[in-house]
């Protein structure tokens, strides 16, 4: 789940707290709620540059601030014990023996409760951030997003589990037979290796992934375990549900090993009214400055010289994120949207949303669930803590008194959490 709101109304929302993304006292007091609800994880977004808005649509987003996710899931795994705890990381501007050590290094530290989202970054503008004048191209970006999951993977396999005698009698402090030298020499990589830190708790931390595209969905169905989908209603999730895992059995990929947790945006009242009036309220909060800048980033395209009131005109393709460009005109074709009303939903959410009393809700989630739309939910909030505390507190019993989330956690690690086996080492039996 994702602790912090994407809505760009959120942080004014009435009880809300403006600086939830960067108060880390309400961080730990989010995630001990979680780990107490049994949720699997807290899912920490990152970004790499603020987002390509003008200064005056930027200065009314809550994304402009926010912590470094390792920094902070370091934190809060010494403040709790079973919950995951997964970070965004680049395969475009970082490199992989960086992202090996940081997330093996989080594994350890949280006894095994890591997982990493891969992403190739869309945001055209973290370039400049990183000495590059040009954002590489979509295809580019998963060709070496492939080839970087293959060399951390590598990395974290450096060590046999058992390589570390620590012999003080002897003073052999590892064992040279059980420790392998990846030299990887690649397309986009030259890493020699090996890694300087045991290999992880999990064997490999968590591999999530969250693309929509067709390269998206190969590279998921090819490494993912878990992939935080995008559908916007159940025929579309079932759609998604099983073209990614069709491909992982072309692929000898037993399609369990994948969990996909489309997004889901969740407003919770005592009725459905209620319920209705707070989206309503929230969504009235989203300045159209900063709706009409979010519409364009997702579509690759400034649309803020169109017609306001007119329908979205053709949109060229772009070197930005092909899956989120490809949702909203598709959205804007099928409700026959104008601009203005698209901006709306763009600086809200536009996606799956559950609004609606505990029971309705439930109802919603089991049927995803049942008919194969989902195997669990990447849970978002309206705003924060009332949003997340009604999730916890109402939605969460009423799942579990139907026998379709968890009582209490069945073993200490996030792939225990999610039903995934550890992977062999690649090197070593």
């Amino acid at each position: 789940m994702r602790p912090i709101s994407i809505h760009t109304g959120a942080w004014r929302y009435p009880g809300a707290a403006p600086d939830a993304n960067f108060n880390l006292g309400l961080q730990v007091e989010l995630v001990r709620r979680l780990e107490a609800a049994k949720f699997d994880a807290f899912f920490m977004a990152d970004h790499l540059a603020v987002l390509n808005m003008p200064i005056d649509a930027l200065k009314r987003s809550h994304t402009a601030t926010s912590f470094e996710p390792f920094t902070l899931l370091s934190a809060l795994a010494m403040v709790t014990q079973r919950i995951g705890l997964v970070a965004t990381a680049s395969t475009t501007y970082d490199e992989p023996f960086h992202v090996a050590r940081r997330f093996a290094s989080l594994d350890h530290i949280s006894g095994g409760r890591a997982g990493w989202n891969i992403v190739t970054t869309g945001n055209p503008e973290t370039a400049a951030n990183f000495g590059q004048d040009d954002h590489l191209e979509h295809a580019t970006r998963y060709a070496r997003a492939r080839e970087f999951h293959q060399v951390v993977t590598g990395l974290w396999d450096s060590w046999a589990d058992d390589a570390f005698l620590r012999d003080v009698e002897s003073g052999v402090f590892f064992d040279p037979a059980k420790v392998h030298t990846l030299d990887h020499a690649g397309e986009f990589l030259r890493v020699k290796g090996p890694l300087n830190i045991a290999r992880p708790i999990q064997g490999w931390p968590v591999i999530v992934q969250a693309g929509a595209s067709e390269a998206g969905r190969q590279l998921a169905a090819e490494t993912a375990e878990v992939i935080f989908g995008a559908a916007d209603s159940l025929a579309n999730g079932q759609a998604f549900y099983a073209d990614v895992k069709g491909r992982m059995a072309a692929l000898g990929r037993d399609p369990d090993s994948l969990k996909i947790l489309p997004a889901a945006f969740v407003v919770v009242g005592e009725s459905e009214a209620e319920a209705q009036d707070k989206r309503a309220l929230l969504d009235s909060l989203v300045h159209y400055d900063s709706g009409i800048r979010s519409l364009s980033i997702m579509l690759g395209h400034d649309v803020s010289g169109f017609d306001p009131d007119g329908p979205l005109p053709d949109i060229p393709e772009t070197n930005a994120s092909k899956s989120g460009r490809e949702r909203t005109i598709a959205l804007a074709r099928r409700e026959n949207l104008t601009i203005r009303q698209l901006a709306a939903r763009a600086g809200s959410y536009a996606g799956l949303a559950f609004v609606g009393t505990p029971r309705t809700i439930a109802d919603e989630m089991q049927q995803w669930l049942e008919e194969r739309g989902s195997d669990g939910f990447n849970v978002m909030f309206p705003f924060v803590p009332q949003g997340l505390f009604d999730f916890t507190d109402k939605v969460v019993p009423e799942l579990q008194r139907r026998g379709v989330f968890r009582h209490d956690y069945t073993g200490t690690t996030l792939r225990d959490h999610l039903g995934l086996a550890r992977p062999a080492n690649s090197f070593f039996a």
